[in-house]
């Protein structure tokens, strides 16, 4: 709800724009079975990545709230102005610690890029039902062809 009035401006303080949705913003946690907070972002938080799992692990814990990443790797090692962050990692070591971030908030973590997609836990768990079922299908036709052959 508040995002909408917020204004689009240059910070990776993640635990403050967390502590403020949870804390502050999340009215009426207590009236829904299941909330979600999405953190749409181009880089590595400020913060630590063990704080911050360890804040949102707590935070998550005692609701039914889940964290969610999407990750947006732009021109590598740079924001939208061409300026290195104050804290910097590069692509790879900041899906990681949004990968793990997610972990301790029981999310999903999505990561896009200029080409496509790089990594997406839905995406991978709709390749791995799709394995499941075509498994689960060569199984069925070996059954049906097994059964032919005895009559």
């Amino acid at each position: 709800r508040w995002v909408l009035s917020l204004e689009c401006k240059g910070s990776r303080n993640f635990m403050s724009a967390l502590r403020r949705a949870v804390e502050v913003d999340f009215k009426d946690k207590d009236k829904h079975k299941s909330q979600g907070l999405y953190l749409l972002t181009t880089g590595i938080p400020d913060q630590e990545t063990h704080t911050i799992s360890a804040y949102v692990a707590e935070a998550c814990g005692g609701l039914d709230l889940q964290l969610h990443v999407c990750l947006f790797s732009l021109t590598e090692g740079t924001d939208s102005s061409g300026i290195i962050p104050a804290r910097y990692a590069n692509p790879r070591e900041t899906a990681n610690a949004f990968k793990e971030i997610v972990q301790a908030a029981n999310g999903r973590f999505h990561w896009f890029g200029e080409a496509g997609i790089f990594e997406s836990d839905d995406i991978t768990s709709i390749i791995s039902e799709v394995e499941k079922a075509k498994n689960y299908s060569q199984k069925c036709a070996f059954l049906v062809e097994s059964l032919k052959q005895r009559s």
